[in-house]
């Protein structure tokens, strides 16, 4: 059982991992970033609509004086953090944007210091060093010329705080809805926002070439619907902590598949900064653990 939980949440992350190789794709069949975000969303809502209804129709029920939790799943981290990503990878690559989006569970950390009252620990400090020296190994500020532009480096770290928001948000959703609920209303939401911002017109007619139609409903099963069922599935029976540190293996397959299918380089600073973000998120875990 706790082999199958593994190979669910690996799984899952893997998959999570290939959702630069999608966008490249889609780039290439003429998609904006934000078009792109639009497509995800939108096909993903329509995925898990009818993965819920086989389930249960009646996770679908919710009270709309409790919208605000879907706005800021939906909009404020999912349509944000998804476009801030895309931007980030088409200004630099597809290993220093995932990096800087791997960001998100320190900014999950300061947030809930503030909303949350939790404690600012010595484990929690260690792991803001860590992330801010990893960030300033990938931009290069310590050789001689910055490797990384401001706007990339300023799309990745938002990407990273969009991240976080879903943290935030979602945990305030889950004394009330199941996760599914949750999960569906996020793309609802995210798919409403975006539509009307990614010219909708241009965008259905892109998808009139069955290529950029299989991508769309790839990036949707493959990136977003898939993982989240796998993932899900593997928390029944391994705690958080362990599946966020198993889920660590995405960044390191994007990162991968940027170096191996897309050239890009690997330098020294770059695996050094990879380590260090990496690590960050293991000591936050171990601070969690050790609460318990």
């Amino acid at each position: 059982m706790l082999q199958s939980a593994y190979i669910s949440i690996i799984s899952g992350a893997s998959l999570w991992g290939l959702i630069a190789l999608f966008f490249k794709f889609l780039t290439a069949c003429g998609f904006s970033p934000l078009q792109i975000v639009a497509l995800r969303v939108l096909f993903a809502a329509v995925l898990m609509t009818a993965v819920i209804f086989k389930i249960d129709p009646k996770l679908l029920k919710i009270r709309w004086r409790d919208s605000w939790l879907f706005i800021g799943t939906g909009i404020f981290s999912l349509v944000f953090f998804n476009y801030c990503y895309f931007r980030s990878i088409e200004s630099s690559s597809i290993s220093i944007a995932v990096l800087l989006l791997y960001t998100a569970p320190v900014f999950v950390m300061l947030l809930s210091i503030f909303l949350f009252r939790e404690k600012f620990t010595r484990c929690k400090m260690l792991a803001l060093l860590s992330t801010f020296c990893g960030c300033t190994f990938i931009t290069g500020i310590f050789s001689s010329k910055m490797t990384l532009t401001l706007e990339a480096f300023g799309f990745g770290l938002a990407s990273g705080i969009g991240y976080a928001l879903y943290s935030i948000f979602s945990k305030l959703a889950l004394r009330r809805y199941n996760t599914l609920t949750i999960t569906a209303y996020t793309f609802y939401f995210a798919a409403i926002a975006a539509l009307p911002m990614a010219e909708p017109l241009q965008l259905f007619t892109l998808l009139a070439d069955l290529r950029a139609l299989i991508g769309a409903i790839a990036i949707a099963l493959i990136c977003t619907v898939a993982p989240y069922l796998l993932y899900t599935r593997g928390l029944q029976d391994v705690d958080a902590g362990q599946a966020s540190i198993l889920a660590t293996l995405e960044p390191l397959i994007a990162a991968a598949i940027g170096i191996f299918i897309f050239g890009e380089s690997l330098t020294t600073a770059k695996i050094l900064g990879m380590i260090l973000i990496l690590s960050s998120i293991f000591i936050l875990n171990t601070a969690k653990n050790n609460v318990k």
